[in-house]
């Protein structure tokens, strides 16, 4: 059973930067899109940014663009998610997801294109 798990949530004050990591246990990590999608305090889980297989591609919320940047490390099997000048509505559960059972699949903003997700990191902003 492949596993994704996401780390480096908290607590910060607008203005401030995070990254969080997602890992891998999947032994093709080279061959998956990944994507982190988000979803804040009663509301609906959304798409906030992806990455092809080889990083070449990225894709990003309208919200995020310029503030956040995916990468990955395919080596260490692991996608990051630098997060700058985080703003409250930051504030939500961040997931991890990948496309593991299309390799070499282009970015998506749909979650349902995404066949393996992690359990999420608490990411809050204060104002």
């Amino acid at each position: 059973q492949l596993h994704l798990v996401e780390s480096g949530g908290g607590l910060v004050q607008a203005g401030a930067s995070l990254t969080i990591t997602c890992t891998s246990s999947d032994r093709y990590f080279d061959s998956d899109a990944m994507g982190w999608f988000r979803q804040p305090p009663e509301k609906a889980r959304e798409f906030v940014a992806a990455i092809n297989w080889s990083g070449g591609s990225t894709d990003y919320a309208d919200s995020v663009k310029g503030r956040f940047t995916i990468s990955r490390d395919n080596a260490k099997k692991t996608v990051y998610l630098q997060m700058n000048n985080l703003v409250p509505a930051d504030t939500a559960v961040y997931y991890c997801a990948g496309r593991t059972d299309n390799p070499y699949a282009r970015t998506s903003r749909y979650d349902i294109e995404y066949a393996t997700w992690g359990r999420g990191t608490q990411v809050t902003v204060t104002s």
